[in-house]
């Protein structure tokens, strides 16, 4: 081997490690900001946008947030559905259509943003790749096929999180601002629990 693909080898091993580095500090700094927070809630807006930057659609409602599972995200409008999940099921209630939809949490939530939310460290340090961009912000990007987004930026406001930009799948881009937050008012699994009204919900299940 000649002296300067050596060197090249030696200049690009050096920069790998160097990358490797910044990828496990960027980590460290990410679940040091999400270790602040065992729970929270308060309201969003989401939005989807086309290409060129324009609002495609705009929903808004409330969520909760008590690490490492549980999660309630309710769409109040312009359509009225419910997501939550707790330490067994992941449900979504369509009060419009009247239906409600159950499925394990285990294989529903991982390699998404709510494993993100839920601070999962093995994760976050074996599956994907971690931008630190400024003081309050990270961009993730899987490092495998399996999830259901090419990037997600977090955005954190103080010791909260501020915003999550996602890029899903097909390379659309959606953008969730929340605000109101709170973090005093204690939350527990109980607030978690869901019980498809009795009657008229079509129920489907998919965990049997």
């Amino acid at each position: 081997m000649s002296r300067v693909a050596a060197s090249a080898l030696l200049v690009l091993s050096l920069l790998a490690g160097l990358a490797r580095a910044q990828d496990e500090a960027a980590t460290d700094q990410l679940l040091a900001r999400l270790d602040r927070i065992s729970h929270m809630q308060g309201k969003f807006i989401q939005r989807q946008y086309s290409d060129d930057g324009k609002v495609l659609a705009e929903s808004s409602g409330e969520f909760r947030l008590l690490r490492p599972v549980y999660f309630s995200w309710e769409i109040q409008a312009p359509d009225r559905q419910l997501i939550v999940a707790n330490a067994d099921y992941l449900w979504h209630y369509d009060m419009d259509l009247q239906t409600a939809t159950r499925r394990p949490v285990v294989g529903n939530i991982e390699a998404s943003p709510l494993q993100v939310l839920g601070g999962d460290e093995t994760a976050l340090r074996d599956q994907y790749d971690v931008e630190q961009n400024d003081s309050d912000s990270f961009t993730l990007t899987p490092l495998g096929p399996d999830h259901s987004f090419r990037r997600l930026g977090v955005s954190f406001a103080g010791d909260t999180i501020g915003r999550m930009d996602i890029v899903d799948k097909l390379g659309q881009r959606v953008v969730v601002d929340f605000s109101e937050v709170d973090t005093g008012t204690a939350l527990d699994s109980a607030d978690f629990e869901f019980t498809p009204p009795q009657g008229e919900v079509d129920l489907f299940y998919y965990d049997e």
